[in-house]
């Protein structure tokens, strides 16, 4: 379990990069390359002769694998459930440059 545990890590770190690179570079589309590089930390080290600790590993990288699953759908039902903050007045600044990420 510990090498599928690996392919899907490299993966979800490649799916973050195409994303990364491939979308004008908007960080919120590299989310699935930090769960990858978490799954193949815990990966990695679920690749043991000793159970018990294959056991704990692969026990935090299926939380870690439902967390990254869960993430977008929970987000989501954060923002329709509560109340949009007040907004902030914006300052103007010669240094800052508009995103290239849609909101």
């Amino acid at each position: 379990m510990a090498r599928v545990t690996l392919l899907f890590a490299v993966l979800l770190i490649a799916l973050g990069l195409v994303g990364f690179l491939g979308t004008a570079a908007c960080t919120h589309r590299a989310d699935s390359t930090w769960f990858g590089l978490a799954l193949g930390i815990g990966g990695l080290l679920a690749i043991s002769p000793s159970e018990s600790r294959r056991k704990l590993f692969m026990h935090i990288n299926v939380t870690i694998g439902l967390l990254g699953f869960w993430a977008r759908p929970l987000k989501r039902c954060v923002a329709v459930f509560m109340p949009p903050l007040p907004a902030l007045p914006q300052t103007r600044s010669r240094w800052r440059q508009s995103s290239p990420c849609p909101a």
